[in-house]
């Protein structure tokens, strides 16, 4: 199987350990390990619970508390409609392997994680692209998918909240896409690993599990939960789906690992404290974000209503990975270049690491810009 490289890791991997503010950074600033037990008040016995553990595989699709707690965090969803997994990353590749096949129609909303579109062109599946753009807020046009969507389709991709630009489908929206769906009687698989980050409300929005019959949801610990170093993700979904997912995931996964599972749970047990801190980060950053923007000539935006990261359009005439290097080198301020995302023309910045990161790395970043304003 051949399959095109992944920019946005491969761009990660080469330069996140060699800058000095990291600004492409896509998870809500990381919990450490005491944080999280102090949030659970587990600081003083959190040994009494591990050391008699025996290191086996533990449960193979997660424990019990585990997809219990999963499951709670749907509307409609039980412990038999969720699956573990390797992060969202393992989630997502498990769905696409259990559900396209050469010649398959698909249909994946550009831009969004690479997975979405890349795995199922290398399985042979007849890919095409809804191309999200500013004049929808960089939500999928329902006319463009509606035409798309022709008798037969096997899968529709999407990613609610959107990486990497914050948009997001409210419930009305996501029941448009089901019924869209519904009618040529195509899955939905939208990938949530950003449910929990809503600028308003409560910070969560419906999921698409919770709307459409054939809808799937992907998620991790990682981005709202602050926590990507437990790998721990999971697939919700119909029963039937998930037990051929496990046909699959039997030959990649046997299980996501005893520590992991156990304090996934601790953090799940204590979500509404670590969603409250990731919102008052997300949201007092994306301010900060949002004053620097105004007040800069050369960027342009739609301004995010979720998520973690922003997508910047910028005013120069240079390639955005000539910019990312150049900004790099220059300032020791990493962001992603839009082209990792086939999406030229355009920056990605990550928002949710600490705030005095980011303030440091928008002034340095106003230099700069100030600079090849000055230069051209």
């Amino acid at each position: 199987m051949k399959i095109r490289d992944f920019g946005v890791e491969i761009w990660m991997n080469r330069y996140e350990n060699h800058c000095e503010l990291n600004l492409a950074e896509t998870c809500v600033q990381s919990l450490t390990v005491a944080e999280l037990l102090e949030m659970a008040g587990k600081t003083e016995t959190i040994l009494d619970e591990i050391l008699p553990m025996q290191l086996t595989y533990g449960a193979i699709e997660g424990s019990d508390r585990l997809r219990a707690l999963v499951a709670g965090l749907y509307e409609n969803q039980k412990p038999e409609n969720v699956v573990s997994t390797h992060g969202t990353i393992g989630a997502n590749a498990l769905v696409h392997e259990t559900l396209v096949e050469p010649g398959d129609r698909v249909i994946s909303v550009l831009p969004t994680y690479q997975q979405h579109y890349s795995i199922p062109e290398s399985y042979g599946a007849d890919v095409h692209i809804l191309k999200l753009t500013e004049a929808t807020g960089f939500l999928p046009n329902l006319e463009e998918l509606k035409r798309l969507a022709a008798p037969g389709t096997k899968l529709i991709a999407i990613n609610n909240p959107n990486n990497p630009t914050g948009s997001l489908m409210d419930r009305a929206y996501l029941e448009q896409v089901a019924a869209i769906a519904r009618a040529c009687d195509a899955w939905v698989l939208c990938d949530e690993v950003y449910r929990g980050t809503d600028q308003d409300g409560e910070g969560a929005t419906a999921s698409i599990v919770d709307v459409y019959e054939k809808g799937i949801s992907t998620a991790s610990m990682s981005k709202a939960y602050a926590l990507a170093g437990l790998r721990l993700g999971w697939i919700v979904g119909p029963v039937d789906l998930l037990h051929a997912v496990s046909i699959h995931r039997d030959y990649n996964t046997i299980s996501t690992g005893m520590l992991d599972d156990h304090f996934a749970c601790i953090a799940l047990e204590n979500r509404d404290k670590i969603l409250a801190r990731s919102q008052k980060i997300s949201r007092t950053n994306l301010a900060i974000l949002s004053d620097w923007v105004e007040g800069e000539p050369l960027i342009s935006w739609i301004k995010p209503k979720s998520g973690t990261t922003a997508l910047l359009k910028y005013d120069l005439p240079m390639k955005s990975e000539d910019f990312c290097v150049k900004l790099l080198d220059a300032t020791g301020v990493m962001l992603t270049p839009g082209s990792a995302m086939d999406m030229e023309g355009y920056l990605r910045i990550g928002y949710c690491n600490g705030t005095d990161i980011l303030r440091e790395g928008l002034n340095r970043m106003s230099v700069f810009l100030n600079d090849r304003q000055t230069a051209g």
